[in-house]
């Protein structure tokens, strides 16, 4: 699940194609393209009449696989582009001490509505019989704090703390500590996603634990140092720094001995055996899953700086308002299948309830209604996204639904 106003505002490097308010067009583009595929993703889980995990290669087909397969890409570009925006910012005339202040305090804004406000908008309720969730919001919140103490260290200090956490995390995949225990509860919170309990109900379902994303924004705001330079320079070093990642994704997962706790294995085909080498860990992310991810991501930002027409103009603007589009996608995919069942007979569970742990029986959708209703999703929140971005544009004080 994956993720959103942001103010992600940077000086334009020398050459950089910028949008009003001196943004760097190339890191709206980008984020708008993840947000606007990470929708696919949110509304699968409310439409979908699957019930086991894309993921699992003994009941899955390719167009369920590679449907989510793709959105692998959105938390990670989310989250560095989150650092490298921190980074920039300061070419606004934010000094350190002050971006410190101001990460510290939106992280932890970004956690109260994690809890609060993201909460409601998956489930439509307040009731705390229904758990809480630690996802994308909160670990871009938790980051964000961390993040605020770095800052105040020489920039190669933050790049070595991003690189060591993301390369070496993988290490620490063979600790199992029980989760009903104190230790567990913050290993649980730090290194393994778990399902907390408080008595017989779930109470908290850690879905983000913290490591290594706090790594992947601290190597983020490092890298926000890259989009400074002269524009042949910048592009060829994107180019080859993505390009390089990416290869090493590929030489590790052959390799198949470190990167990641899941082995990929020959299949019954082909393309079986492609989708179990593409199928890494995303909780939590794994050293390979994220040179999978980041590495086409930072690829992808020299070819979006020269990207100036209608289709890249339409997703720069969800990627200037990620807050904001995040919660509005969110209720938008939630109210849109509530009512669908209600209209078909289900009853208020589907909007009421929590179909991620109690679906509704023969509630759902194959992919093709998965994708339809994704591009009405899209459709309905292009209009509000562009005003939303509008408005910030030209009101500076309207911080609530910003990030960065």
């Amino acid at each position: 699940m994956a993720s959103v106003a942001a103010t992600m505002e940077a000086a334009p490097a020398a050459g950089a194609i910028a949008t009003p308010a001196g943004r760097v067009a190339s890191v709206d583009i980008l984020r708008g393209i993840v947000m606007v595929v990470m929708a696919l993703d949110h509304v699968r889980d409310y439409f979908t009449n699957v019930r086991f995990q894309p993921e699992d290669l003994t009941q899955t087909n390719p167009a369920l696989f590679f449907t989510r397969w793709i959105t692998h890409f959105c938390a990670p570009s989310f989250v560095f582009l989150a650092g490298t925006g921190a980074f920039l910012s300061l070419g606004r005339g934010r000094d350190v001490r002050a971006l410190s202040r101001f990460l510290w305090t939106r992280g932890l804004w970004l956690v109260l509505l994690e809890f609060t406000a993201v909460r409601s908008a998956w489930l439509f309720s307040v009731s705390p019989a229904a758990g809480y969730f630690g996802q994308v919001i909160w670990v871009l919140g938790i980051s964000m704090i961390v993040l605020a103490a770095l800052v105040r260290l020489p920039l190669g200090w933050i790049a070595g703390f991003g690189i060591t956490m993301i390369a070496g995390h993988n290490l620490l995949d063979g600790i199992r500590i029980p989760p009903t225990t104190p230790a567990g509860w913050l290993w649980s919170f730090l290194h393994v996603q778990n399902l907390l309990f408080n008595g017989p109900q779930p109470f908290f379902f850690v879905v983000y634990p913290v490591i290594p994303w706090v790594g992947v924004m601290a190597a983020g705001y490092a890298f926000g140092a890259l989009l400074q330079r002269p524009e042949a320079e910048r592009r060829r070093t994107l180019l080859r720094l993505g390009g390089a990642m990416t290869l090493a994704f590929i030489v590790l997962r052959l390799v198949n001995v470190y990167g990641d706790p899941s082995r990929w294995s020959v299949q019954r085909d082909v393309i079986t055996t492609v989708m179990s080498f593409l199928n890494t860990s995303k909780y939590p992310p794994s050293l390979d899953y994220l040179l999978m991810t980041l590495g086409p991501a930072i690829m992808s930002l020299a070819a979006f700086e020269r990207s100036t027409g209608p289709v890249a103009r339409f997703f720069a603007v969800f990627g200037r308002v990620p807050l904001f589009y995040y919660l509005a996608h969110i209720v938008l995919a939630h109210l849109l299948a509530g009512l669908t069942a209600l209209a078909l007979g289900f009853g208020t569970a589907v909007l009421f309830g929590n179909v991620f742990f109690a679906p509704v029986q023969d509630w759902g959708f194959g992919l093709g209604v998965v994708y339809l209703v994704w591009f009405i999703v899209i459709g309905l929140l292009y209009l509000p996204c562009r005003w939303y971005a509008d408005l910030k544009a030209r009101r500076r004080d309207l911080v609530l639904l910003s990030y960065l």
